[in-house]
């Protein structure tokens, strides 16, 4: 009788020390944003309105693209038959629309760069926002992004380990 209450009894510690275990294991889970992101129907309509700038860009260069060929191409025609100031003026005209074209491309760019941050942010919040959630009601301890190394969920009950750390190395 006593092995059997001392089988029970070990069964029964195992049973507990597993649960133990098990409550204090961390689990650690991934999520992949980029795929996320291109998930959420808003995607698209951000991606719509995106290329919509970015063709109106496009039509806007191009019109600056044939004023400037339209110009050299007269310069190069007519170039022997003009007066040296003459001459030297419309080589300043085309330096000018060249620098124009240049200084629109980066105006272009970062409007554009601007416009997709501000349609996209939103939609990157809301996907941070669940993420969290389901980091705590599932009890995962860490959620990594796959899509760009980085941690994108802590548990809230993780320890900070900064003053451990900075204790040890005996640093402030």
């Amino acid at each position: 009788m006593t092995k059997k209450f001392f089988y029970s009894l070990s069964a029964l510690f195992l049973l507990f020390c597993t649960a133990v275990a098990a409550q204090n294991t961390p689990v650690i889970a991934y999520v992949n944003t980029a795929e996320l992101i291109d998930a959420v129907p808003e995607k698209a309509q951000a991606t719509e309105k995106l290329t919509s700038l970015s063709e109106s860009y496009k039509a806007e260069l191009q019109l600056l693209q044939n004023e400037y060929n339209k110009k050299y191409s007269d310069f190069i025609t007519y170039q022997t038959s003009l007066a040296e100031n003459i001459k030297l003026r419309r080589m300043q005209e085309l330096t000018n629309l060249e620098n124009q074209m240049q200084e629109f491309i980066k105006i272009a760019q970062k409007d554009i760069e601007e416009q997709e941050k501000i349609l996209l942010e939103p939609i990157r919040q809301r996907i941070k926002e669940a993420i969290n959630a389901v980091g705590i009601e599932q009890n995962f301890t860490v959620i990594y992004d796959i899509s760009d190394p980085s941690i994108a969920f802590i548990t809230p009950s993780a320890v900070d380990a900064n003053p451990l750390v900075k204790a040890k190395l005996r640093i402030r």
